[in-house]
């Protein structure tokens, strides 16, 4: 289909360009729910630490 007449030099395929503009919003939006997962993780696993090195009151509580 390229390969049309001689002396003829395809320099860029505009497809390329017509198609940032969709892909760069869904990119974006992939990058930020993988920033706010990453975020909630390591939140969880702080409260996972605190609450291991903190006493549990829960047998003080039951006597």
């Amino acid at each position: 289909m390229t390969g049309g007449a001689d002396g003829v030099d395809l320099l860029a395929d505009h497809s390329v360009l017509l198609a940032i503009p969709a892909f760069l919003p869904a990119f974006a939006v992939v990058g930020i729910i993988v920033l706010i997962a990453v975020r909630d993780r390591r939140a969880e696993r702080r409260e996972s630490e605190q609450s291991d090195r903190s006493p549990s009151n829960s047998d003080e509580e039951t006597r």
